[in-house]
């Protein structure tokens, strides 16, 4: 199969004619094509996306809202199709496409959709002297960046809102996940929504992300990915004066109360852990126990870790698939490694795994548990982002609040007591700008989203979304 890039409301093949050979992590064999595309298939969407937004801004919120509705119907409607796609593409287990990434793509454009119908802005009556309004219009061409950890899901989070503002988009999937977006250009067609308006551009980050980011007409650029692309895009970006939304990466730390509720926190502390084989930004990647306890979470923890079950991802009954790139594989095998050296004990898994039948050359680790390191250890300070975490125990408040906040990161962390006032001023003094109490990954969209220091700049999700789609400007009226 050879995929082509969405532009101009068609799909073309990249002006190169060159393909990149698209893996199944879980088979390790080449199932597709992608295309090698460069700056010039950047320009043609540019030049797409140009034309089409004169009247694709001008266009009444309602009928904006009613396309991104009716694309929101079709992804439910082709939510088989994209799943066993997504499923293809990540090695995700088919189970965790149909049940998250694909209703979460859905439920962003219906999200944003209805949100657009019920904006407002801000009116000032200065001592009857003057009238001061506020309107809030479309930036112009953005550019739209999203990762291979969560395909459609990121893609369409970073997508809808800036249909929704009335923005014109240049969009690039992960080179390593392509085959949903292809997808979603074909249902963004039969939804109605006009030619021009939404672009997809596969290839890579150096190319076409390159070229996304340094094109002096896209105005905007929200970008999910790693912190070293990020400060990169970030170099190239903030001389032009673009507007930027980077959501980078995360270590993000589970703590642990004598007082929480035992058993609850046990399963959602591997669920948090290991969902995605690690590879989502807000997984707890560094457990913290109280020491009362921390024998016990660790037998407890360690027994349903090695109960999750590990296989082909096209089997309903897989829990944890295969990583998603050979590289990525290398990468995080390197990380048990360091882990080894720096005196880590392994408590389960740290070893590749071998799943007979067609999925025999996959890209598959065993989830592993790590205790006996520093807080402040390499391993504890830098992003895995696999299935890998590394418990330690603490003694006071003070002391895990430390630990928490040694990293560069701060982008999620989950708070676990019956405490109500304790949790409340844990969470008050932790560095992260997502933080859930006796909860993992409860999402609500009206929420804003984002990370502190080194994870990121700005906010999605809510308003903070729509806002960052849209010139805000003041008018002045003499009485």
């Amino acid at each position: 199969m050879y995929l082509a890039n969405y532009i101009n409301g068609s799909y073309q093949a990249p002006l190169s004619q060159s393909y990149l050979p698209n893996i199944n992590p879980a088979l390790g064999s080449v199932y597709s094509h992608v295309p090698d595309s460069t700056a010039e298939d950047v320009e043609q969407a540019v030049i797409a996306a140009q034309n089409a937004f004169p009247l694709w801004s001008k266009t009444p919120a309602a009928e904006r809202s009613r396309i991104l509705l009716k694309i929101a119907d079709l992804i439910n409607e082709n939510l088989e199709q994209l799943a066993k796609a997504e499923s293809t593409d990540t090695g995700k287990p088919i189970t965790l496409a149909k049940n998250m990434d694909i209703p979460r793509a859905a439920a962003n454009f219906h999200f944003f959709a209805t949100a657009i119908l019920h904006s407002h802005t801000e009116a000032h009556h200065t001592d009857q002297t003057a009238l001061n309004y506020t309107l809030k219009q479309p930036i112009g061409l953005v550019g739209c960046i999203s990762p291979w950890n969560l395909p459609l899901y990121l893609f369409t989070w970073k997508i809808a809102p800036a249909l929704a503002a009335g923005c014109c988009i240049v969009a690039k999937p992960s080179e390593l996940t392509p085959l949903t977006a292809y997808l979603l250009g074909e249902i963004c067609t039969k939804a109605g929504l006009p030619a021009g308006v939404l672009n997809i551009v596969q290839g890579l980050g150096n190319k076409v992300g390159q070229a996304i980011v340094a094109h002096p007409k896209i105005k905007a650029i929200s970008f999910t990915g790693g912190t070293a692309t990020g400060k990169h895009i970030a170099s190239v970006a903030a001389p032009m004066f673009k507007k930027l939304s980077l959501e980078l990466g995360g270590k993000n730390p589970t703590i642990v109360f004598a007082d929480c509720n035992f058993e609850e926190t046990v399963q959602t502390a591997v669920r948090a852990a290991f969902t995605n084989q690690g590879q989502i930004c807000l997984c707890g990647s560094r457990i913290f126990i109280e020491r009362s306890i921390y024998d016990k979470f660790k037998t407890a923890f360690i027994a349903q870790t090695q109960a999750l079950k590990q296989g082909n991802p096209a089997d309903s009954s897989t829990q944890i698939g295969a990583t998603v790139s050979e590289a990525h594989y290398h990468k995080v095998l390197s990380y048990i490694n360091l882990a080894k050296e720096e005196g880590g004990k392994i408590l389960c898994g740290g070893t590749t795994l071998k799943v007979a039948g067609e999925c025999e050359n996959g890209y598959f680790i065993a989830p592993t548990v790590i205790e006996n390191l520093p807080f402040d250890c390499r391993t504890n300070q830098e992003e895995i982002f696999g299935a890998v975490v590394t418990l330690q125990p603490f003694d006071t408040t003070e002391e895990v609040i430390q630990y928490a906040n040694s990293t560069a990161y701060g982008l999620a962390a989950s708070i676990w007591t019956e405490n109500l006032r304790k949790a409340h001023q844990v969470a008050a003094q932790i560095e992260s700008g997502v933080i859930w109490l006796n909860c993992w990954l409860l999402r609500d969209l009206r929420t804003p989203f984002g990370g502190m220091k080194q994870s990121g700049v700005g906010r999605e999700g809510g308003w903070e979304a729509l806002d960052f789609f849209m010139e805000t400007k003041n008018i002045c009226v003499k009485l």
